[in-house]
């Protein structure tokens, strides 16, 4: 009988085993795979990011090899020094370096992207490359040399000693120290290494777009946990016992308060955030189930409308309007003298069952709302109007002050029209009737500038 069963059994237990080694082995040649198109990836992302670091020390070698008045050619060298740093970035965030502090030579091809490109966009013939902007071409040169020989260095261990960027990963991962891996310890000095580089003169445009919003910006006095809890009791139309209030970064320069409150309805909870000084809110976000929509455009707006007037931020006009499931989110910008003020920005979150404010953001308000000494137009709406598509349906126009590409803040006429079935948004400078920029309209956003 055994004899029977065996004779039974062996050819099936057979096939099972042969048949689970056959599947150990393909998932071992699938995990094979996978690994091997990842390091592949890897290395060709770090062979890149050296080539075009070199290509960007010859480009910016070239730009100042040739005449100072050599505008056309400063343009040319400046794009493509914009181009190559944008690769270069592109291939950064190709490599496993998550876990690997690489912000400082990150930041750095951050800057030099900017540079390059607010540099070139400007009319150079108009305003040609200053002594001080020549200086910075000349110590990015410098610079992106040593970068670049670095990158070489490593990229000749790299293929010297078959080095695998999976190991990097493990070993960024493991955190081990120095000398447990060429790459790793050479990634670690590159950045160590471009954080004591000396502080640049990257000009005002591109300086503009790193300055970080700290309580210094703020009027006012500094308030206290108590005042903060009296104000979101009152925004909140709570009792103050129920507000929650906690300091956000104490001591330094970002420091703000946040408050909480929760109700006993649905879980439903409220959150809120104020600066230090002046005690101005930030942020506020309501949490709770949204019910199905109950109400149109038009009550949503009115109640965005009532609640920016109830809380301070009076005088504003909406400019866009999204939707998202059961809630809409309308974006408004102040308004001085019956100019756009579109630096000053505010964004109202609405419930759609009920028509509830569910979410505030006002930061842009908060740090950039002042009154402005605004420029009068220099061009007349016909003449501005010349520079536009002579095809372009305008429906509206009106002037506005806008941030630029250059980071600056430039009055223009706001034409609002259709072309080509779509709805645009124009901006023509007002002072020397220059195109600044153009965006595309949805037809919520002509329904919100109408109403």
């Amino acid at each position: 009988m055994y004899r029977r069963l065996s004779s039974i059994m062996f050819p099936f237990v057979t096939i099972l085993l042969i048949g689970a080694v056959y599947w150990g082995y393909q998932e071992h040649q699938e995990k094979n795979s996978i690994l091997i198109k990842a390091e592949n990836q890897y290395q060709r992302a770090f062979h890149n990011l050296a080539f075009h670091m070199d290509k960007l020390h010859e480009q910016l070698g070239n730009t100042l090899a040739v005449n100072s008045t050599s505008m056309g050619y400063h343009r040319k060298g400046l794009i493509n020094a914009w181009r190559l740093t944008s690769q270069a970035q592109n291939e950064i965030s190709q490599l496993p370096l998550s876990y690997l502090p690489f912000t400082e030579a990150e930041d750095f091809l951050s800057h030099i992207s900017n540079f390059a490109y607010k540099t070139a966009v400007r009319d150079l013939t108009k305003n040609p490359l200053t002594d001080e902007e020549f200086k910075t071409l000349k110590a990015l040169y410098d610079k992106s040399n040593e970068i670049s020989k670095d990158l070489d260095h490593m990229q000749a261990d790299v293929l010297t000693n078959n080095l695998r960027w999976m190991d990097v990963e493990v070993a960024i991962a493991a955190d081990q120290g120095s000398g447990a891996n060429v790459i790793v310890d050479g990634l670690r000095s590159m950045n160590e290494k471009v954080g004591a580089y000396p502080e640049l003169n990257w000009g005002p445009s591109v300086s503009h777009m790193y300055e970080k919003r700290t309580i210094k910006m703020l009027g006012g006095e500094f308030v206290k946990p108590e005042d903060v809890k009296r104000k979101a009791a009152k925004f909140m139309k709570v009792d103050e016992a129920s507000v929650e209030v906690s300091e956000n970064g104490q001591g330094s320069e970002y420091a703000s308060f946040s408050a909480v409150a929760n109700f006993d309805d649905a879980g439903k909870k409220v959150q809120m955030d104020f600066t230090q000084k002046g005690g101005q809110l930030l942020w506020l976000m309501k949490n709770r189930e949204l019910g199905a929509k109950a109400i149109n455009f038009e009550q949503a707006k009115a109640s965005a409308d009532k609640f920016l007037d109830e809380f301070g931020f009076k005088g504003m006009k909406a400019v866009s309007y999204d939707m998202y499931g059961n809630s809409g989110s309308f974006t408004y910008v102040g308004v001085q003298n019956g100019v756009l003020i579109y630096p000053e920005k505010v964004t109202v979150k609405v419930a759609l069952d009920n028509g509830e404010t569910m979410g505030l953001q006002a930061n842009d308000y908060v740090y950039e709302h002042h009154t402005r000494e605004l420029p009068s137009p220099i061009m007349t709406k016909e003449e501005a109007r010349k520079a536009i598509n002579p095809n372009l349906k305008v429906k509206s126009e009106q002037l506005a002050l806008i941030e630029n590409e250059m980071g600056e803040e430039v009055l223009c006429y706001e034409y609002t029209g259709a072309i080509n079935g779509s709805m645009y948004k124009i901006y023509i400078n007002a002072l020397n009737g220059i195109e600044e920029t153009i965006e595309q309209m949805t037809m919520e956003d002509e329904k919100t500038t109408k109403s």
